[in-house]
Order: C-alpha cells, then sequence, then structure tokens
C-alpha cells in the first residue's frame, strides 16, 4: 500500500477534494433547500408531509438509474452527481428536520407567542435552537449516505474516490480498493468531526443567548 501511496499520491489527493466538493455541494444545497421548505411551510403541514413522502419516493430510485435518467439533460460529469446527492440527502434532511421541530414542547411555542414573538422570531429564537440536535443528526446521517454513494459517480465521469474502488475491480487489484476504502472513511470521519463541532457551538451559543 506505501508503494501504491507513493507512485500515485498526487492523484489519490485529487480524488479525495473531488469527493470532498461533490459530497459537502450536496449536503449545502439540500440543507438550504430544506432549511427554506420548512421556514416556507411549517404551518403547512399537509405540503410537508408531501414533499417528505415525494422525496422518499425519489430516495428509493437506485443511484445507477438516477444518474442514467439525468445524463440526456445534464450530462457526464460532477454536475449531475451533485443533483443526485442532492436529491438524496434532501429526503434525510426533511424527515430530520421536520421531526425536529414537531417533537418541541407546544407549551414553550405558546410561552414565546405570549412574550409577543412573531412567527419568524418564534423559529429563529425558540424552534430551530431546540431543534439543533435533530438537525446535526439528520446531517451527519446524509453525509454517511452520500458518502457511499459518491463513490458511483466515478461511472459517470465526476471523478471522486469512486475512480480508485473501480480502478481496482477492472484491475483485479486489491491496494486502489483499499486505499479508496480507508480515504472514504477518513473523509467522512474527519466531516462528521466537524459537524460535532458546529453542533458544539451552536449549541453553547444558543444557552449563552438564553441564558
Amino acid at each position: 500500500m506505501i508503494e501504491y501511496w507513493k507512485i500515485n499520491w498526487s492523484t489519490m489527493l485529487i480524488d479525495l477534494q473531488q469527493h470532498a466538493v461533490m459530497v459537502l455541494a450536496s449536503l449545502g444545497i439540500a440543507l438550504v433547500i430544506a432549511g427554506a421548505m420548512i421556514l416556507l411551510l411549517m404551518h403547512r403541514k399537509n405540503w410537508l408531509n408531501g414533499l417528505t413522502y415525494f422525496f422518499s419516493l425519489l430516495y428509493s430510485v437506485p443511484s445507477f438509474a438516477f444518474f442514467a435518467l439525468l445524463l440526456p439533460i445534464s450530462g457526464l460529469g460532477m454536475r449531475t452527481a451533485i443533483i443526485v446527492l442532492t436529491i438524496y440527502c434532501e429526503y434525510v434532511l426533511l424527515r430530520t428536520f421536520i421531526t425536529g421541530i414537531q417533537e418541541i414542547d407546544p407549551a414553550l411555542i405558546e410561552v414565546a407567542k405570549g412574550m409577543g414573538m412573531t412567527r419568524k422570531q418564534v423559529f429563529f429564537k425558540v424552534q430551530l435552537p431546540l431543534a439543533t440536535p435533530a438537525i446535526f443528526s439528520g446531517l451527519q446521517v446524509a453525509l454517511a449516505s452520500t458518502m457511499g454513494i459518491a463513490t458511483i459517480a466515478a461511472t459517470i465521469n465526476a471523478g471522486g474516490l469512486g475512480q480508485l474502488l473501480f480502478e481496482g475491480l477492472q484491475s483485479q487489484q486489491v491496494v486502489p480498493i483499499l486505499w479508496g476504502t480507508l480515504l472514504t472513511v477518513v473523509l467522512t470521519l474527519l466531516c462528521a468531526g466537524i459537524l460535532k463541532l458546529i453542533e458544539w457551538l451552536l449549541i453553547h451559543r444558543w444557552r449563552a443567548v438564553i441564558g
């Protein structure tokens, strides 16, 4: 493995960078979309449930099929991969975000309204801080699942660590497969650790503001 690294380290780092860009871009876009939909439709539960059901149907579509369906529209490359990965992230984020907000004690919301807060203030000052653990739990699940799905994006020339895996399969060599797997796990743990740190900082900030 060390010899393979010495020969191919520059290419492997490029694959690692491409993989990180694919996953983090998809997760970021999905986060913005999920937040916007919940903010706009928070008081329309039927709409939110309908959207969650719709994205659950898309989530059930195999990634290979999804890539194939989008190829005539967005073509080969990272753009198609990001679109597909964003859709997969969306279902996980919507489900966990909605659950986190719905589990908040209604009495707390009534108290906030009694203090004269608007709906927007209630969302950002009460519901969002209390739902933070659920939101980051959803981000962690979406991150882990997307890291794995992103490896398949190598089949549509999107790059990423999947190239190492498919290189090993095509050449029947174990070393590239081991490196692809190892780097995927390391990248996942690194990103998960960063998410945990951000969650910790936000929770302490909310507590400081409330306190």
